[in-house]
Order: C-alpha cells, then structure tokens, then sequence
C-alpha cells in the first residue's frame, strides 16, 4: 500500500524577496502560514543577515495579500447550492435571508 503522508501533502508556495544582489526565498506549506512568520522573525534577529525587520514586514504583506487573494477564489468557487439555498432559488419573488 502506498504512503498517504505524500499523496496527502499540502501543496507548497513560496514567497521571494530580492534585496539588492541578495535572493531571500521562503517556501512554507499552505496551512502551515505561522511558521513562516515565526522563520521571518528568525531572519529579521539574525545580525549575520542583511535581512531586517522592514524586509520581514514586506514578506508579511505579501503573505497577507495571498491569504485574501485564496480566501477570496474559496468564496467565488463556492458550493452553488449553499448560494441557492441562502438567497433562494431565481424564479422566486420572495428571498430568505437568515
């Protein structure tokens, strides 16, 4: 039987700060966003870095913006049923709205 811990794995991103001729590049999986804030408060601690405490807010941001941009798909994407029975199906008059 094959192991289901690797078909099952989250599907990766990454986000990428180029910082002069520096590449900082943070892969997480999906699901697992604090441990990325936890690794960019690491790097923005870290002396032996040019990586400071702004480029960690600029990597937040971003992680921010992705969140919404994915939570947004999830609402557009969502179960057309769930949309029917919350506002009614079209050829009614009378909407219900809990």
């Amino acid at each position: 039987m094959a192991d289901k811990s690797v078909s099952m794995k989250r599907p990766q991103r990454q986000l990428v700060l180029n910082k002069g001729a520096e590449k900082y590049i943070f892969r997480y999986e999906q699901g697992r966003e604090d441990e990325l804030l936890d690794a960019l408060i690491d790097q923005a601690k870290d002396r032996r870095t040019d990586f400071d405490w702004f480029d960690a807010a600029v990597i937040s941001f971003k992680l921010t913006q992705s969140l919404i941009g994915s939570a947004e798909q999830l609402l557009r994407e969502g179960d057309p049923r769930r949309e029917e029975s919350r506002w009614g199906s079209q050829d009614k008059d009378v909407k219900t709205i809990p």
